[in-house]
């Protein structure tokens, strides 16, 4: 019989571990090559059911390639998966949704022409039509050509199209990139119930103050995770004004690191591990 605690105190945590629901996507050393330059450099990342993801950092540091290989349509190296599957799988293509930059809806059709197109390809998993419509805020739009809309209309028809198939995992691109505020605050709240609701969620971004609203905030910078923290955490620990100022504090730092190691005074490693929870 233990006497000091610790048992009771590991046994604790095996419980909690095993209770725990299995990640909705974990990798481990993910890269990604092209041309030979490698634009994903040994990223480990693990997201959990129920749970808003902000993946933040310029254009050009990695994060639309690392959502195709999450999504199924970039190769890689390492390990990667996406609810218990290799990306991709057909055991997982009808759960996994993807929203582009770029609106993938066929513009000569109406916004409710468009999801009953959708909903026949996702066959018994699909979700009401005008549920879906009420939930983007297209309900009175929904029988007018999308070629009348505006870009952020036809932005929340791009994500209806997602969300029609009710998948467990959602991937955006950028998704309130040229919204105005009052549109980007009707998304926030469509993401937010569906993370509720069980989904999962990976939103790529460049505006920093959309970290305010995730669960959690992935900084990526150069194909790197440079930190894996919330927003109220990151200001606490750089003591910045803001988040802009406090992710250039973050890189800051990194290059430093990586300036001494170059120097030979610290080794340097991927800093892939930042995406661990």
């Amino acid at each position: 019989m233990m006497k000091n605690g610790r048992g009771a105190e590991v046994g604790r945590r095996v419980l909690a571990d095993a209770a725990a629901p299995p990640s909705a996507v974990h990798a481990r050393g993910l890269r990604v090559s092209r041309g030979g330059s490698e634009i994903l450099r040994g990223l480990d990342l693990d997201l959990r059911p129920g749970s808003i993801t902000g993946l933040l950092g310029p254009s050009g540091c990695g994060k639309t390639t690392l959502m195709r290989v999450l999504v199924g349509v970039q190769r890689y190296a390492g390990e990667a998966r996406v609810l218990g599957e290799r990306p991709g799988a057909p055991a997982v293509r009808g759960r996994v949704g993807y929203v582009t930059q770029a609106a993938a809806v066929y513009r000569d059709l109406t916004a409710r022409q468009n999801l009953r197109y959708f909903a026949a390809l996702a066959g018994a998993r699909a979700r009401d039509l005008d549920e879906v419509l009420d939930a983007v805020g297209l309900t009175a739009l929904a029988d007018r050509r999308v070629s009348t809309y505006s870009g952020g209309e036809v932005g929340r028809v791009s994500l209806a199209c997602a969300l029609v198939a009710g998948p467990e995992l959602l991937v955006l691109d950028e998704p309130t990139v040229g919204l105005d505020p009052l549109t980007r605050e009707g998304l926030w709240k469509v993401f937010r119930n569906l993370a509720d609701a069980g989904a999962t969620l990976l939103i790529s971004s460049h505006v920093m103050d959309e970290a305010f609203r995730c669960d959690r905030v992935l900084l990526m910078r150069e194909g790197r995770f440079l930190a894996s923290t919330t927003a109220d955490e990151l200001l606490a620990r750089t003591g910045a004004d803001t988040l802009d100022a406090a992710f250039l504090d973050v890189v800051r730092r990194a290059e430093r690191m990586a300036a001494d190691a170059q120097a030979g005074a610290i080794p340097l490693g991927d800093h892939g591990g930042e995406g661990r929870r």
